[in-house]
């Protein structure tokens, strides 16, 4: 290492401190807009150098090649991860038709071309058909654990292993062009369905293979790439002391359910996060199976799930 070398190092060592000392906490919600080639975990890493925090954590893996949204959630809202992760996701995908990969995508090694024989209806058809309640087998190369191994580790010392297929819903799949060999669709999907895997199963469907070329997600749940930022907006904004605009609050980012306020006289239980008798919650009537739960004066509490007659705590923020 060069003496320059050494001396960009220290300068960024120490203005990465000095981030850390002046940073303050953040809580909320950051809605990043992936770029290829980083894997969700980096993105983490470097928001952490940048925001120097060590309190965040994302939602819903992308693979390196993919881009798009990654809520990432900071502070206190790291909480949120489990409730997040159940949200429909929204991805626009281009398909290779005739080209099938172990990795089900297009960086994989290739394991049969085949002539593509075929038209856009009959490809509109097809992918239509995956609309609704599927069963759907993980691939080996995914971060899924057996025997306390990832599939992607096995498969890549050549060991395949049987996956069972798992339940997944696809709630609508729309072509966006056909440019044959290439077709490229939106897919609104629950948690847990494999984009690729799809891409693949499609091309067995019309018997002549497919893998997955392109994949950007477009939206989790209500969020979207109009609220995202890239790594280097982030960045630019914190040096400038301006990340606060860019995080949605814990309110929002739980803006799914119903928000409601104990009466005066519950203020004590909710905040020492016991659980709040139906009666005691405004607009009781509702019946909400899930609640967002403030202070009569509006300080906001937590999740709670309706228990009978009681509103029950499933994640508390005091």
């Amino acid at each position: 290492m060069t003496e320059n070398e050494k001396k960009v190092t220290v300068k960024e060592l120490v203005t990465e401190q000095l981030q850390k000392k002046n940073s303050p906490d953040f809580e909320g919600m950051l809605v990043i807009r992936k770029e290829a080639g980083y894997t969700s975990h980096d993105v983490v890493a470097r928001l952490r150098r940048i925001l120097g925090m060590r309190r965040i954590g994302h939602t819903g893996t992308l693979d390196p090649m993919a881009v798009g949204v990654l809520p990432v959630l900071l502070g206190k809202a790291t909480r949120l991860t489990t409730l997040l992760e159940d949200r429909v996701k929204t991805y626009e995908t281009v398909v290779r038709l005739g080209l099938t990969t172990d990795t089900q995508d297009i960086s994989g090694t290739v394991l049969r071309e085949s002539p593509v024989m075929t038209d856009r209806e009959q490809v509109m058809a097809a992918a239509q058909s995956f609309e609704g309640d599927q069963l759907q087998v993980p691939p080996m190369y995914s971060a899924l654990k057996v025997d306390g191994r990832k599939l992607y580790e096995l498969a890549r010392e050549g060991i395949t292993v049987e996956r069972k297929a798992r339940p997944v819903t696809f709630y609508r799949i729309e072509m966006l062009w056909c440019e044959l060999p290439l077709a490229a669709f939106s897919v609104t999907c629950s948690k847990g369905t494999y984009i690729r895997t799809f891409c693949h199963d499609l091309g067995d469907k019309l018997g002549c293979g497919a893998c997955m070329q392109e994949l950007t997600r477009t939206a989790v749940g209500d969020f979207d790439l109009s609220h995202a930022f890239t790594l280097s907006q982030v960045e630019e904004a914190a040096g400038q002391g301006r990340v606060g605009e860019m995080i949605v609050g814990l309110e929002k980012v739980l803006g799914e359910y119903p928000g409601r306020q104990t009466i005066p006289e519950a203020d004590r239980l909710l905040l020492n996060g016991n659980s709040v008798p139906f009666e005691m919650v405004s607009c009781s009537t509702c019946e909400d199976e899930k609640i967002r739960l403030s202070t009569s004066g509006g300080k906001f509490c937590g999740i709670y799930r309706l228990d009978e007659n009681r509103y029950c705590p499933v994640k508390m923020f005091i």
